[in-house]
């Protein structure tokens, strides 16, 4: 079995330095993923109310020989459900499907501006949180200035923001502001999923040279980084080697090399995408 580091974060408690994904499994296969997971060394794993598999993440954590709590298991707050008295009925579901007495970290998914009722979520979260019905508390796709406002509002900040990460959008400035703030760097789509990275030729380059696979190369690059990626798999030895990545280091000419692409962002943006 593979050992992970861990993380402290801005709470005191700490988390897995690599987690496993699910979306966009279903119930039956993400209980499967999970279970195959942990056995593997995970113990970590990322869901979500909009992934629709809150339930079959839960069984594969209740069917896993490892104990209930040595696995950190994050899900999120949907768009729908913003606002202090909704979050909290909306937890509640969450924890009803997961099968759960706890969460370790809850996360709202989306900023959402438009509606401009975060900051009600996030003052419900806090109470989750007092409560002992969540460990952490964190966001997903916020900005500096989303941030700003739930510090301002509320004198608390966020342990982790799950954005999207990958060398074509690597937010230098986004993680600068979270390290400057005490905010764990989360990455979500850390493959780039939906573009042509891992067929780089660059990247195929630097694999060759430690003997391992691009994607290997590129949650290492996240793990120098001091990101957390969370990559999504159901396949058993894509898993172990998506786990694997804690045995080589990339030099500072490859850490860089993998940066040089021109920004591009494949996925939402948070000052307009919408997720209920």
């Amino acid at each position: 079995m593979i050992s992970i580091p861990a993380h402290t974060l801005n709470d005191g408690t700490t988390v897995p330095a690599i987690g496993l994904g699910t979306w966009p499994m279903d119930d039956t296969l993400a209980e499967t993923a999970v279970r195959t997971a942990l056995d593997l060394g995970y113990r970590l794993v990322d869901t979500a109310a909009n992934y629709g598999n809150e339930t079959g993440v839960g069984r594969g954590v209740a069917g896993s020989d490892v104990p209930r709590e040595d696995v950190t298991v994050t899900t999120k707050l949907p768009g729908r459900h913003h606002g202090y008295e909704e979050t909290l009925a909306s937890f509640e579901e969450s924890r009803r499907r997961l099968g759960l007495e706890y969460v370790d970290l809850y996360l709202i998914h989306w900023p959402l501006p438009r509606l401009g009722r975060y900051a009600d979520s996030w003052r419900a979260m806090i109470k989750l949180r007092e409560d002992g019905l969540v460990r952490s508390i964190g966001v997903s796709n916020f900005t500096p200035e989303h941030i700003g406002r739930l510090e301002q509002e509320t004198g608390v900040l966020p342990s982790v923001n799950q954005v999207e990460l990958h060398p074509l959008f690597p937010q230098e400035e986004l993680r600068a502001f979270h390290a400057a703030k005490g905010i764990r760097t989360e990455s979500w789509s850390p493959l780039g999923r939906g573009s042509h990275l891992l067929d780089d030729p660059a990247l195929a380059g630097i694999a060759r040279a430690h003997g391992v696979t691009p994607a290997q190369v590129l949650l290492r690059w996240h793990v120098q980084l001091g990101a957390l990626p969370v990559p999504k798999s159901a396949d058993h030895d894509r898993q172990r080697a998506n786990l694997d990545v804690f045995g080589f280091t990339l030099d500072d000419e490859q850490m860089a090399g993998l940066g040089r692409h021109a920004p591009r962002r494949l996925g939402g943006d948070p000052e307009t995408h919408e997720e209920f």
